[in-house]
Order: structure tokens, then sequence, then C-alpha cells
């Protein structure tokens, strides 16, 4: 939980607090306006209108009254500096039926308006596409019902209609959604398979990043190794939970750090003995992490749907580099 002083909260962090007795039957909005200084509760409640807030991991209004213990997630998303606006951005659509459609997100495409980002995203060419979708996700965030970082790509799952949006929404909070990705790694992982069981929170070092912290929320990642290079493992990696950039995290930790990641890469980029390889990397301008699965159950029918994406050129191109090398 998160232990600063009130005023020591910025913009584009987020912030964890619990409830305590003497709080318990508050209003959600008027709880955030005691405990985050320098919010003005009219932006507290855009943020909760927005889905930024989350009470024991589901959106909540403005309403709401708390219970002792509860759990409050906040993002200090910053106010858009423009009005949200549909935009001609081509998308890679790879279903789509009147609940819901699958995109295959390429590197690169932030995935809604955020602090500092007010167009060109995802939301933004949906919003754009599809005159119908859900918009329990926020103003700025229509038919999202999860997120991938900016660097990765592969499958995402929009909803049309709130009934979708909310049955798809309790599928991922439930961990009953299949997310599988493909990663490369520094080094050779010595392991066939193995499982990451290891809390993550804001490293209080540097807000901007993740870390694993003992006592933050519970994420686990499975992984199995697919490939082993001379000094690299592509792996598959499967998240039961869904915690900011955890895949990422997880395998920093576990000393394997994704190629390309310039943010937990802890410099293994720069280590690459072989100059052609190591311009290869830096040429990709990303990580190499993809949503390569994805499956759930169809809101509206119950039917269990998977989808699976190939990886994107550029890293089928290092792939096969790797491959040429290993020969």
């Amino acid at each position: 939980m998160d232990t600063r002083q009130q005023d020591s909260f910025s913009e584009n962090e987020i912030v964890t607090l619990r409830v305590i007795a003497a709080d318990a039957g508050s209003r959600l909005d008027t709880y955030l306006a005691t405990h985050i200084e320098g919010w003005s509760r009219a932006r507290l409640q855009q943020l909760i209108e927005d889905s930024e807030v989350l009470v024991n991991g589901r959106s909540a209004k403005s309403s709401q009254k708390l219970h002792e213990n509860d759990e409050i997630e906040v993002e200090l998303v910053s106010s858009p500096a423009v009005t949200f606006a549909p935009e001609d951005i081509p998308l890679a659509i790879i279903y789509e039926d009147s609940d819901l459609i699958v995109v295959n997100k390429p590197a690169g495409l932030v995935v809604h308006p955020a602090a500092g980002i007010h167009s060109g995203t995802l939301a933004n060419g949906l919003a754009f596409h599809f005159q119908q979708l859900s918009r329990q996700g926020g103003t700025i965030r229509p038919g999202i019902v999860h997120r991938l970082d900016k660097d990765t790509s592969g499958l995402l799952v929009a909803a049309k209609t709130e009934v979708a949006h909310e049955k798809l929404a309790g599928q991922f909070r439930a961990r009953e959604v299949f997310k599988s990705y493909v990663a490369l790694v520094h080094g050779v992982v010595e392991h066939d398979s193995g499982r990451i069981d290891q809390p993550t929170a804001r490293d209080p070092r540097n807000r901007t990043r993740m870390a694993v912290i003992r006592a933050g929320r519970s994420a686990v990642s499975l992984y199995t190794a697919r490939r082993r290079y001379d000094r690299f493992t592509l792996l598959d990696v499967e998240l039961k939970t869904g915690r900011t950039h955890q895949i990422r995290v997880h395998l920093s930790w576990l000393r394997h750090p994704v190629v390309g990641d310039e943010v937990y890469g802890g410099g293994r980029d720069n280590t690459i003995r072989d100059p052609k390889l190591k311009a290869q990397i830096r040429k990709l301008g990303r990580h190499f992490l993809h949503a390569e699965q994805l499956g759930f159950r169809h809101p509206g029918t119950g039917k269990p749907m998977k989808f699976k994406t190939p990886l994107p050129v550029e890293l089928e191109e290092l792939v096969a580099t790797l491959e040429s090398e290993a020969k």
C-alpha cells in the first residue's frame, strides 16, 4: 500500500490505497478527494467515470460506499488537452461480430489516450471504424477491455456493447482468459518450463517502473522454452494475472530480460558481441514481446473462442537471423 505523504502524488502514476475503519461508509469520490491532495474532486470523479479507479479490482461509481479493507487502485491520468475524437487509423481486424472485435495491435500503437498522448491511439481508431462500442471503458477508452504496452504487439479484444464489455471484463477479473505471449530473452534459460509467482508493485525508487515487491499484488507467469540459441532463449509465456508490465518485470527478475526492453533490460542489449545482431536489435525500436494467443468465452453465446497471430515481420527476421547463426 502507498504510504507517502498526500501531496506527493503526481500525474501518470498508479496509487493503491486500503480503506481503514475510520473511512468505512465514505463515498468513493469523497474518500479520494481527502486522500489524494492536489487533485480536484471533479477530476477524480472523471477518473472514476473513465474506469481509472478500481475498487477491489472492479470499476465503480463515485457514489459507491466503501468498506473497511477495500483496496482502491487509482491511475492518476492527466486530463486530455483535447476532446477525444475518432481517427482513421488502419486496424488489422482478426475477428468481428455484433458483440466484439479482435485486433492485431502493432508495436508503437498506444491502446488509449493518457498523459501526453491525446490522439493516434487504438481507441481513436476503434471509434472511427465502429460506430457501436461500449462506453464502460470510459469516455476516452471506448470498447477497451484490456491493454497491451505500447511496444508490445499482438491480440486485443474490444467490446461493442455494454453487456459484452461486462462479461468479458468479468472473465479477465476471474482469470479465465487465456493469454500467451512470445518473448525473446537474454541468456539461456536453464529449465524447459517454470512458474514465476512474484508480487509486483510500483518501484519505490522509480515510480515510472514496476518491480517485484514483497508487499505488492499477486502476479503469476508461466513460461516454456520454445527454442534456445547461443545467448538467447525464445519463450512462450502465459499470463495467469494481468499486472502492469508483468512479463517484462518477471523475466527481468529471473535475470533473463526481454530483448530490446530499454526499461527493464538492465543494459543487456549493449552486451551483445555480434555487431550486426546488435544493430538489428537496435533497429527494432521495440521490445521482443508479442501477444500471440488469446482465448475467452464469447460474451453472447458462451462458446469458447481462441485466436492466434504470427510474429510480426521484424521479429520473424530477428528469429531467422538467430536460426541462421545456429546452423
